[in-house]
């Protein structure tokens, strides 16, 4: 008997016989776990947390029942609240039913490679939060001036600010003591120029914030100065919701299946973020109550689930979210451990699954200032895409799903050490040659086999490249007469071709490009080509004038090889760019100035959004962007390379 066991934020799944541990099937799914006593369960660092509950697109019910009696080593090495909380070793653990289980960071072998930046961008600075230096005269029998109305009257006589100032509750509970500890002196941090957030005791001159792009599979944070505009630190790490769903329908599906699942997928995001703060301020040597501001951008269903606010009824026509507009919340409300009278500000939403993030890539880019007509497409397991110029702009969103990403892919995985990341194959002989992350030259044969999977740049590259052979047609399909001996039929029958032979691997199995994975490529890339199509269409443009590659993936692909599969309309590649993580630039923006967010409440305004799946042809126009480069639509910049194909 096999059961389905599926490792996240990995993506890998498989069916693993019946009594195999955890540990086993790992090693049979590519899964890098860490266990330095090779299974022998005498270090306990190969900790695994089981999921439960009913993961619909996934097909399972998954239970830490469905895993074989705890062992008294798992006793012995996992704390009281690490067994409460369903964590087991994967070496004791035998599987007995589905299972999906969530790998901690430190359990993981390798870790995630996540792209950080974006590029510099020209802003004022002018943060939300500033700090104000004060002296004033100490109370006395003669003068019982309160503290809090002394404080509002220095502020008002020597800056300017109002004499109503508002002062946060957690702030007036400690004043007494903050203003009498340095002889009236004091540092007093004030948000927007409308509260008093926090009081510090003599002169501070620290003023620090934190912006977050909370993509669905990753998240990345910036430690920034809100006096020199610097950022000194960032970090990041894979989205903890991974684990209830790769994609954000399946994490709505999970929030409806199941009792609590609203508060563990709010939780998840929470715990995620309150982690890159901690990293954060390690890093600078600082507290966290040093942090007196925060922006985060996220898709809408992410940014409903943080601020538990349940998406169902995003998941269902008309996809209305329940509110659109910027909004600034405390942080101690959402449980985000920053100072404690901080605020968190969010984006505005445009409409229904575009959300802050694509407002913060908008803010980053500006198309709303220029002449030419711009694509940006921010690819990810979620697409947005956005079309236009200061005349007129529109936006949309595809679910792209997680395939580009390596989910959904027998063998893909997510971009880390041991993936392949670059792909070339011989049009003659159809010999490949990889470039695996973690190496700096291509992989020759006889090197040390360390290619583990296929990570979203590897896929987009050897499904560009089976095509220029030849090994596939421009429907997908494979060519049964293609002639070479890595184009066969795998064990279901089904053709695939192997790009990596078992010996030069390190899982000990041949990493194939199968019809299915080709079938699901196709479905993304049709995604993102009909959602900047009907774009262009709108607005009566054939052509873009640029095309902008926005977020971690864009910037890894080889653009060469995304034009070829048809992934956005043809242009000039001298005009086709990637930006890096323009989302998080965005975030970063409206952290350091008041202007930008203003800019995103006015560009939300004019922006206005096109739901591509409503349109009466759209099947039609679909159906017609099933195929390398598109069934229909020329590309003229790529002529040359789909001229020499067999």
């Amino acid at each position: 008997m096999e059961h389905t066991v599926i490792f996240q934020p990995s993506g890998r799944r498989g069916s693993v016989a019946e009594g195999k541990t955890l540990l086993e099937a790992a090693r049979e799914l590519g899964v890098d776990i860490e266990a330095p006593c090779g299974g022998a369960r005498v270090c306990g660092k190969c900790k695994i947390k089981v999921e439960e509950g009913v993961f619909q697109k996934a097909a399972i019910d998954s239970r830490v029942t469905h895993l074989s009696p705890l062992m008294e080593e798992e006793k012995a090495f996992l704390k009281a609240q690490e067994l409460a909380d369903n964590y087991r070793l994967c070496c004791c653990a035998g599987v007995r039913g589905d299972v999906l289980v969530f790998v901690p960071e430190e359990s993981r072998g390798a870790k995630q490679v996540i792209l950080e930046t974006g590029r510099e961008r020209i802003f004022e600075l002018n943060p939300a939060a500033r700090n104000y230096y004060l002296e004033m005269d100490p109370a006395t029998l003669d003068d019982q001036t309160d503290d809090y109305a002394r404080l509002q009257a220095g502020l008002a006589a020597k800056y300017g600010l109002p004499v109503d100032l508002r002062i946060d509750y957690t702030v007036l509970q400690s004043l007494p003591v903050a203003v009498r500890s340095e002889q009236w002196k004091v540092t007093v941090t004030v948000w927007e120029g409308k509260e008093i957030i926090k009081v510090t005791p003599g002169h501070w001159d620290e003023l620090w914030g934190i912006a977050i792009d909370v993509g669905t599979t990753t998240v990345v944070a910036y430690l920034c100065n809100l006096k020199t505009g610097e950022v000194p630190h960032t970090t990041s790490l894979m989205n903890p919701q991974i684990r209830y769903g790769e994609d954000v329908l399946s994490r709505i599906t999970y929030g409806m299946m199941n009792e609590d699942g609203l508060e563990k997928l709010s939780m998840a995001i929470i715990d995620g973020v309150n982690t890159l703060v901690e990293r954060l301020t390690e890093m600078a040597g600082i507290t966290r109550v040093d942090v007196v501001d925060m922006v985060l951008v996220l898709n809408t269903v992410m940014h409903h689930i943080l601020l538990r606010i349940d998406p169902k009824f995003m998941g269902r026509a008309p996809f209305a979210p329940v509110f659109k507009t910027s909004m600034n919340f405390k942080a101690r409300d959402l449980g985000i451990q920053i100072g404690k009278g901080a605020f968190v500000h969010t984006l505005p939403v445009a409409a229904g699954f575009v959300g802050p993030d694509n407002m913060g890539v908008l803010i980053a880019e500006e198309p709303h200032k220029q002449d030419r007509m711009m694509l940006i497409i921010d690819i990810g397991t979620n697409g947005e895409i956005n079309f236009g110029n200061r005349e007129r702009l529109l936006c949309t969103s595809c679910a792209t799903g997680p395939a580009l990403e390596g989910a959904q892919i027998k063998f893909g995985m997510r971009a880390a050490p041991g993936a392949i990341e670059r792909v070339k194959i011989a049009p003659g002989d159809k010999e490949p040659k990889i470039k695996i992350i973690g190496q700096d030259d291509w992989y020759e044969t006889g090197d040390e086999p360390i290619a583990r999977g296929i990570c979203g740049s590897g896929i987009i590259d050897v499904i560009a490249e089976m095509f220029k052979a030849g090994i596939i047609s421009s429907s997908g399909r494979f060519n049964k007469e293609a002639s070479a001996s890595r184009v066969r039929r795998g064990a279901d029958g089904k053709m695939e071709y192997v790009l990596c032979y078992a010996g030069d691997s390190s899982i000990g199995q041949d990493i194939t490009v199968t019809q299915k994975d080709v079938h699901a490529v196709l479905l993304a890339k049709a995604a993102l080509y009909v959602g900047a199509r009907y774009l262009m269409q709108k607005l009566g443009v054939s052509k873009p004038a640029s095309v902008t590659l926005a977020g971690a993936f864009g910037s890894y692909i080889n653009k060469e090889s995304a034009m070829v599969m048809g992934m956005f309309p043809d242009c000039d590649f001298d005009h086709v760019q990637a930006v890096g993580n323009a989302a998080g630039d965005g975030a970063k923006l409206a952290l350091l100035s008041l202007a930008k967010r203003q800019e995103a409440r006015e560009v939300a305004g004019f922006v206005e959004f096109v739901e591509t799946a409503t349109e009466s042809d759209f099947l039609e126009q679909f159906i017609a962007a099933m195929a390398f480069p598109h069934s229909k639509d020329r590309f003229p910049s790529i002529q040359h390379i789909l001229e020499n194909i067999p």
